[in-house]
């Protein structure tokens, strides 16, 4: 390097390089002029950004603020009372339901209790007519062993007369 310098800075090309320098970074090297722009721009951003941010952070702290003061107490004192009267509809509905489902309770007990008396019933009254039926049952079957004892002796007869008869 330092033989290229001692040979440039002797010669005849060290104002060319000089020149070709300077038209390479007016040319081609924009770096400057866009750090420029660059810092130019963000500054006017940043400045504009910021009061409007800076606005609107206003606003929604006042809007925070107005919620919190004036709006949260006014929405929790009508809730409050709004939440008492729906409890007290609530446990009126409830103790009313409760009311209901023990008349229902009740009424299907009875309905229960008068379907066992009949049932009761008609077993009872099953049961005399079953025994009803086994009196009647004896007193046919007593008959017809006496209608059947009847035709024996009939017929016993008959035959005793047939004989007879036959015999002549």
């Amino acid at each position: 390097d330092r033989k290229r310098e001692a040979l440039a800075a002797g010669s005849p090309i060290q104002p060319i390089i000089k020149d070709v320098g300077e038209i390479y970074s007016r040319l081609l090297d924009h770096r400057p002029v866009i750090q420029g722009e660059i810092r130019y721009f963000v500054k006017e951003f940043e400045d504009k950004r910021g009061l409007r941010e800076l606005r609107v952070l206003e606003s929604l702290k006042n809007t925070i603020r107005e919620a919190h003061e004036q709006a949260l107490p006014q929405c929790e004192q009508a809730m409050r009372g709004s939440l008492g009267d729906a409890f007290q509809r609530l446990q009126a509905a409830n103790s009313m339901i409760h009311r209901l489902q023990e008349r229902e309770h009740e009424e299907r007990k009875r309905q229960a209790d008068k379907l066992m008396a009949r049932e009761e019933k008609l077993v009872a009254r099953r049961q005399e007519f079953m025994e009803g039926q086994q009196s009647k049952r004896a007193e046919v079957d007593e008959e017809h062993r006496k209608a059947m004892e009847r035709l024996k002796e009939q017929y016993s007869q008959m035959e005793k007369e047939l004989a007879k008869n036959i015999a002549f």
